[in-house]
């Protein structure tokens, strides 16, 4: 694996200030512990005192400076990450487009070719422009520039907004989402953004399951956090990817396998939606082969709105045109 010049850069600055005080001060600290095992004198004492003192400052300034240094790595390492994983994700639809165009150009497409090339170029745009906006989205929600409208609402208010997502991002295969929420729920938050985070899990959920779709919404509280579960009976989730699933452009290994639809953008958003919202998400439970479950946690807000709705203790969601 090949570092980028910048982190090669602060591991060697990182080596400098390991030889250039760690060195110096493992001698002076025998110095000083000799000083004052040896002497009996208050003069020689008290300059292995002062030596000793020096030693601790340096071996603290050591370990902030390596702190520093080590983060600066992180996040020069993070940005390369970042920038080649957009450049991976830019490349395909760019080079989709740029031999459409050709096709166009040279003349050589009949009539009947020529719609179905448009229509090809629509759609590659259409995926660089969802990209695009995933990706920028992120960014300002990661770096609190957000405008995030923070009132009350209820649980089953938010449930609305997500299934209606949730149809509009699955009409080619409407599917009925198994509800069972607590009456009376509510949080605080902003309504777009979370009803947004919702969708986005069932939407995966959805994405991420064969034939026989079985997706259950559920939502309850206890004494500190509203929960929202997302269960499916899809591909699962290897233990070491639950983390890292969450990180920008990250897919678990069944998803790439299967080549599913996607970018890994999806999760990342769930995760600087929820953050902002002081809540957590995470995968409850997974079993290759069998399903997931992903958990939203939500703070509970102190007092209940006064007008909220209750909503159904055991319902199916059945989307338009399903029987």
């Amino acid at each position: 694996m090949r570092f980028p010049p910048a982190i090669i850069q602060l591991r060697r600055a990182q080596l400098v200030l390991m030889l250039a005080v760690l060195v110096p001060t493992v001698l002076l600290t025998a110095l000083g512990v000799v000083m004052l095992a040896t002497s009996g004198s208050s003069t020689t004492i008290a300059i292995g005192v002062m030596v000793l003192a020096f030693t601790t400052t340096a071996v603290t300034g050591y370990i902030l400076g390596s702190i520093f240094l080590g983060k600066g790595a992180s996040l020069a390492r993070v940005q390369n990450d970042f920038f080649s994983s957009v450049s991976h994700e830019l490349r395909p639809p760019l080079t989709s487009i740029r031999l459409l165009l050709e096709s166009l150009g040279d003349g050589r497409l009949s009539e009947a070719e020529r719609p179905q090339v448009v229509a090809l170029l629509a759609r590659e745009v259409a995926r660089l422009d969802d990209l695009l906006v995933r990706t920028l989205d992120l960014s300002r929600i990661q770096a609190g520039r957000h405008a995030f409208d923070m009132r009350p609402l209820t649980v089953a208010e938010l449930v609305d907004d997500a299934l209606a997502a949730f149809d509009a991002a699955t009409l080619t295969r409407p599917t009925p989402i198994a509800l069972e929420l607590e009456p009376d729920l509510t949080v605080v938050g902003d309504r777009g953004t979370l009803a947004r985070a919702l969708a986005n899990l069932l939407v995966n959920a959805w994405k991420y399951t064969g034939d026989d779709k079985r997706i259950t919404l559920r939502a309850h509280a206890d004494k500190r956090w509203v929960e929202l579960r997302v269960e499916d009976n899809g591909i699962g989730l290897a233990l070491d990817e639950r983390r890292e699933l969450f990180e920008s452009f990250a897919r678990g290994k069944g998803a790439r396998e299967q080549r599913a639809p996607g970018v890994g953008l999806g999760l990342a958003i769930v995760r600087a939606i929820v953050r902002a919202h002081r809540g957590t998400v995470d995968v409850a439970d997974s079993t290759p082969g069998k399903g997931s479950t992903f958990r939203i946690r939500l703070p509970r807000p102190r007092r209940r709105v006064a007008d909220a709705t209750a909503a159904p203790s055991l319902a199916t969601h059945s989307t338009p045109g399903l029987s």
